[in-house]
Formats: C-alpha cells, sequence, structure tokens
C-alpha cells in the first residue's frame, strides 16, 4: 500500500487524509520521536505532559497496526479520568476515520449497560479509567486476549489517584506477548517500578514543554454566543488600536476563507500556511514586515520561527485545540520589551479547552466583552477626525459637493455630516451594528443579573444544593461563590447563574451523563 508523508514519517493514505482534517501539518517532537519506534513494535516511556501531542504519538501507529476487519479489542488505552477518556476516544476516532476503527470510551458516570452492547458488537480500541475497566474484566464484558497495544496515558496521575493496583490487575488479563507503552509527566518511583516490571527493554523519550515567560503579555478571552466569529472579530480589530497582528486558525482552510471574508471588508490581510510555495511565504512575510499588510493569518506550523518584533496582537480566531500550542502562538507578541496582547475568541461549548490552557500557563485568563458599535465609534473618533482632516486638505471634493448642495435643501448640515459617517462605517459589514455578540436572555424568572436555569435531576439522584453548585463548578468552571438560588424537586431542579455564563453552562451540561442519567439543561420559563 502507498504511503504518505506526516513531515518525515510515512503513513498510510486513510491516516494521512485524517490528520489534514484535523489540521496537523507536521509531527511534534514526541510524535518524531515515537511513532518510528511503535511502529517497530517497541515498548516506548515518554515522558511528558498533556499537550505535547503526546496522544497522536501513541493514536497514529495504534491506528496504522489495527485490522479494522477483526472486530476485537486490540488496543487498549487506560487514562485516569473521564474527561481525558473522552478527550482521547475523540482523537483516537478521528484519526481511525477513514480505516473505520471503532473506538469506545469507558468510564464511571455512563450506564455500563450501553458499554456493555457496544463491546458484544465489536470494538478495535479500549481507552478506559482503571475502575471501570476493571469492573468490565470481572463481568466478562471486556476480552483482552487480542491486545497487541496497552498504553498507560498520564501514569502518575493514576498513581496519585491510588489506580496502580488496578492497572496490575488490568495488564495481568492482557497477553505477555504485547507492546506496551507509558506516558507520564513525572517520574517517581511506584511509576519506574511498574515499568521495570510491565516494560521489556522500553526506549525512553523526554519531551519538555516551554514555559511561559512573557509577563507583558495581557491575555483576553471573549465568549461569542451569537452572531458570525468573523464580524466579532472585526468588531474588535476596529476597536484595538493595533499595529501589526498574527491571526490563528486551526486548518489551511480554515485560514483560506478568514483571509477572504476580511479583505472583502476591507482589511489588509494575507494568509500563511503550509500549502503555499516558499516564493509566496516569503513575498507575505516581506509585506508583513513592511506593514503593507496589517493582518497575517496562519496556521501553527506555518507560524513556528517566525521572529517579527513589531507584532502588538496575536489573535486565537480558533482556540487551540493542544494547550502547548497557545504558548507557542501568543509568544509571537510582546517581544524585545514591548507590551502585546494575547486575544481568543471561543464558542460556550469551547470552554473547556480554554481551561486547560489556563492550568498549563498557571494564568488566569481575563474574560473581556465584545465591544459594543458605539464603544468602537467613540475608540476611534480621533482616527475618524484626522482622516477628515486629511480629505479637507487635499480638495479635490467637486463631485461631493454638488450631491451635499442637493441634500441641504432638505437636511441640516450637521445631520448630513453625520449621516455620511454612518455611511462609512457601515460599508465593512451593514449589519455590523445590529449583532449583539453576548446573546441575551429573556424572562427566566431569575434576579437582574442572572439566568435562571431548568436541570433534570433532583432529589430522586440524591442531589442536594451543594451536589449541584460543585457539579456546576467542575463542569463549567462556575464559581460556587456565583450561583444565585436553587431550587430542588423530585425529578428537577432551578438554578439562577450570572447572565454572562448561561449559555457556557447550557453548551456544556445539557445531555451530560451525571449518576448514571443524560440530564438536560435549558432556559427556565417565567415564573408564573
Amino acid at each position: 500500500m502507498k504511503k504518505f508523508n506526516f513531515g518525515q514519517l510515512e503513513i498510510k493514505k486513510e491516516i494521512a487524509k485524517a490528520l489534514v482534517d484535523m489540521g496537523f501539518e507536521e509531527p511534534t517532537p514526541i510524535q518524531a520521536e515515537a511513532i518510528p519506534l511503535i511502529m517497530e513494535n517497541s515498548d516506548v516511556i515518554g515522558q511528558a505532559q498533556t499537550g505535547t501531542g503526546k496522544t497522536a504519538a501513541f493514536g497514529i501507529p495504534i491506528i496504522e497496526k489495527i485490522n479494522p476487519q477483526l472486530p476485537k479489542v486490540q488496543a487498549l488505552i487506560l487514562t485516569p479520568t473521564r474527561e481525558l477518556a473522552m478527550q482521547v476516544a475523540g482523537e483516537i476516532s478521528k484519526i481511525g476515520r477513514y480505516k473505520k476503527i471503532k473506538v469506545l470510551p469507558i468510564y464511571g458516570g455512563q450506564p455500563i449497560d450501553r458499554q456493555i452492547r457496544s463491546l458484544r458488537m465489536g470494538v478495535n480500541v479500549v481507552i478506559g479509567t482503571p475502575g471501570r475497566t476493571l469492573d468490565h474484566l470481572k463481568r466478562k464484558t471486556l476480552d483482552l486476549s487480542n491486545v497487541k497495544t496497552a498504553v498507560l496515558d498520564e501514569a502518575d496521575e493514576m498513581l496519585d489517584m491510588g489506580f496502580i493496583e488496578d492497572i496490575e490487575d488490568i495488564l495481568s488479563n492482557a497477553p505477555k506477548e504485547r507492546q506496551t507503552l507509558l506516558f507520564s509527566a513525572t517520574m517517581p518511583a511506584p511509576i519506574q517500578k511498574l515499568s521495570k516490571k510491565y516494560l521489556q527493554n522500553p526506549h525512553f523519550i523526554s519531551v519538555n514543554k516551554e514555559t511561559l515567560t512573557v509577563p507583558l503579555i495581557e491575555q483576553f478571552y471573549y465568549e461569542i454566543v451569537r452572531g458570525s466569529k468573523v464580524d466579532a472579530l472585526c468588531r474588535i480589530l476596529d476597536y484595538e488600536n493595533y499595529d501589526s497582528v498574527i491571526i490563528f486558525c486551526r486548518t489551511k482552510r480554515g485560514v483560506d476563507e478568514l483571509v477572504a471574508n476580511l479583505q472583502t471588508r476591507g482589511y489588509f490581510a494575507e494568509g500563511l500556511h503550509g500549502d503555499l510555495t516558499q516564493v509566496q511565504r516569503d513575498k507575505t512575510m516581506k509585506a508583513f514586515r513592511q506593514g503593507d499588510v496589517e493582518l497575517l493569518v496562519a496556521t501553527d506550523v506555518a507560524a513556528r520561527g517566525l521572529d517579527i518584533e513589531r507584532v502588538s496582537h496575536v489573535f486565537n480566531y480558533d482556540i487551540p485545540l493542544d494547550p502547548e500550542a497557545y504558548v507557542h502562538r501568543i509568544g509571537r507578541t510582546g517581544r524585545a520589551g514591548k507590551e502585546g496582547k494575547a486575544l481568543t475568541l471561543i464558542l460556550p461549548q469551547e470552554y473547556r479547552h480554554l481551561r486547560m490552557i489556563e492550568k498549563l500557563i498557571k494564568t488566569k485568563i481575563t474574560k473581556a466583552p465584545v465591544p459594543t458599535f458605539q464603544e468602537v465609534v467613540e475608540q476611534q473618533k480621533g482616527v475618524i477626525r484626522k482622516t477628515i482632516e486629511d480629505i479637507l486638505t487635499e480638495g479635490n471634493l467637486q463631485t461631493y459637493q454638488s450631491i451635499t448642495q442637493d441634500l441641504m435643501q432638505n437636511f441640516a448640515a450637521e445631520d448630513i455630516v453625520a449621516a455620511a459617517l454612518k455611511y462609512a462605517f457601515t460599508q465593512r459589514d451593514a449589519e455590523l451594528s445590529e449583532i449583539d455578540f453576548s446573546g441575551g436572555f429573556g424572562n427566566t424568572g431569575a434576579q437582574k443579573g442572572m439566568v435562571r436555569l431548568f436541570i433534570t435531576m433532583g432529589r430522586q439522584q440524591n442531589i442536594l444544593p451543594r451536589d449541584l453548585v460543585k457539579i456546576i463548578f467542575e463542569e463549567t468552571g462556575v464559581s460556587p461563590k456565583v450561583v444565585g438560588e436553587i431550587n430542588i424537586f423530585d425529578k428537577f431542579s432551578f438554578v439562577e447563574i450570572p447572565e454572562e455564563m448561561g449559555y457556557r453552562v447550557i453548551y456544556i451540561m445539557d445531555r451530560l451523563i451525571i449518576k448514571g442519567k443524560k440530564i438536560s439543561v435549558q432556559l427556565a420559563r417565567p415564573r408564573s
């Protein structure tokens, strides 16, 4: 079968196509080192944290080697938490999409009967938490006899959570003649002992995460609930006093589409990604350095190695799925002792990614409202005045003076000038002034500044107010201090939270499984 290149690595066509869909252009350091070793069936110890690209480092070779025609579990990945199990399963599913690989995450908090049905139908890769995996083994609903590769992901976390004995029990149910991969951010003595017991002549790979050392960078995020992200970006650009800007998108297609949208609206924007020739790249970079291009829209890989001192702002138009990429991106501004701004646009359901980034950089990113159209006008008063003065000084207004004279027969001069300014402002996007990006809610029966939500869980699930507050905090990051009135009934509950966090809670928690039950979260109706 013909192989395709992923950087210097050769991979199958179906996987190469999936990686293109995911926006991958070349391997990260740990992927470049680990994939060839794993493809040779070597055992590997990777000292790497979340955000280094380790999931794809073991996911790509696992998918390469799996036989989709064999409806048996051929790879087992153990993770410490359900969140990580879901995240890893999502990425493995995307990598194996075109090979039609069947992937199943198994974790507590989800009905076990559903997992049992899926296992009976045939699964190729299982990603599980130790407790639920052991539960399936005891029930004999999970067969590991065909496992060729076992992965211990974030082994030190599993150690801290007391899972080492469970892991040993699980591995004892897998064939001895298998490949074992262990990934851990740290290597405490129990992890080293575990690796000596279960790994055969392992290769050791260490990838250190970069530390964020850019204290002069101001970091903000905008939660876009309503309207287009392009419109929100333009509103923020019009409000910010920028010199030059790099805007990051996840994919090459995303870069091309955003550049086209920005150029249509009159911005000096050009794109930079892996499909451009070296001549095109050089031309774009020269124009950006000279100031002929104000906005450089790029993918992560295309911007790697750029060192331009005059970048005042970095925009994450698409929040990076890899938290490490955030560090690389925002490091493009705040250089040479100058201040810089890093601004990130997120949808409510992407808030989890933001929390992962905050955990990595050990910094709270400030939420900012998208400026109103009136705030943009106020901010640009000086620029508008200077532009009009320059036009008046230059002269050559005869054509427009005749229109003005006609209008003055019916309108005051002051109103005509104001209307002309409004017309000029709205040319970039006629609908710009009409969009309220914060969303807004109707009457839900909540106090002022709050929104009341209806949640389909109550006393029958043994839910107390403190439990509900804890669940909301753990899933969405909404502080317990800002939660308002709570009313719990037999089958449902009402809870008040600040309006600006309403859509985040709905998007993240609706259809979530809590205590074995899929819940619904909606706006409450007004109190009667």
